[in-house]
């Protein structure tokens, strides 16, 4: 499913906090938000999740308007894994992903056999099927991180949207997670710290910089060392990977810094 957002900004106590930022991503694709902190990454994603109204422009998804739209049918339309989201440590794993369904429910409705397969088909992409009885609060944060993807992936979106969602693993749970996100075959908007995560999984990059778009495109196209120091203010080698081949970027501090050798 389509994703366009046309001319959206956002004001938060009368201050601007995102300006006038357009960009699409289409059926399938993988588009990063990337940007230094502060910069109106996540703001800009809450106003695709509905969390956010934004005072000017529009969000629109399948060419409809998103915030028209009743609560229900944006949540079947969009699926969100937050960056500060509870997974519920006193449930079942198979309970937790099982809240992803309610866009599917009436507010009396019980479970039915299409809820329980698509519990069972989500918590299966992700790994965690074997797990599905036990409690959240027994695993770890990259099986946490998995619930609730499954959770998203529950409420069977087309648009699947991220805020940061590698931050609090380590360097395997972060790989398998963005394997598995790129594997999915939906529609991506994700807000990203790591610029070499960005290069290698991305399709596109949005830059932010206070609030406003600094530069979109192919990642190899935007994310040059120039432009890298410009926005960023750290020195960056780009290229292919030296073990994947994929695009690859390293950073280093803004100026090169003396190494003291103690053994002199």
């Amino acid at each position: 499913m389509r994703l366009d957002l046309q001319g959206v900004s956002v004001r938060i106590d009368a201050r601007p906090i995102v300006t006038d930022v357009h960009l699409s991503a289409g059926p399938g694709e993988f588009v990063a938000l990337v940007g230094p902190n502060g910069s109106g990454k996540s703001t800009l994603l809450r106003t695709v999740y509905r969390s956010l109204r934004p005072s000017g422009g529009v969000v629109r998804l399948g060419g409809e308007d998103l915030w028209r739209m009743s609560p229900r049918r944006a949540a079947r339309r969009r699926a969100v894994l937050p960056q500060h989201g509870g997974a519920g440590g006193d449930f079942s794993v198979a309970e937790a992903v099982a809240v992803g369904r309610t866009a599917h429910q009436g507010p009396l409705d019980r479970e039915t056999r299409a809820d329980r397969a698509a519990i069972t088909d989500a918590l299966r992409r992700v790994g965690m099927d074997r797990a599905a009885g036990r409690l959240v609060s027994t695993l770890s944060g990259g099986e946490r991180q998995r619930v609730l993807l499954a959770r998203a992936l529950a409420q069977e979106a087309p648009l699947l949207i991220l805020d940061e969602p590698t931050n609090h693993l380590d360097a395997g749970a972060q790989f398998s997670l963005l394997d598995l996100i790129r594997s999915l075959g939906l529609t991506l908007l994700a807000a990203l710290h790591d610029l070499d995560h960005a290069a290698a999984y991305a399709d596109q990059v949005v830059v932010l910089r206070d609030g406003a778009v600094a530069g979109h495109g192919p990642p190899l196209q935007v994310l040059t060392p120039e432009f890298i120091r410009d926005v960023f203010g750290v020195r960056a080698h780009v290229g292919p990977h030296p073990i994947t081949g994929r695009p690859h970027i390293a950073l280093a501090s803004p100026e090169p810094v003396e190494v003291i050798d103690v053994d002199a």
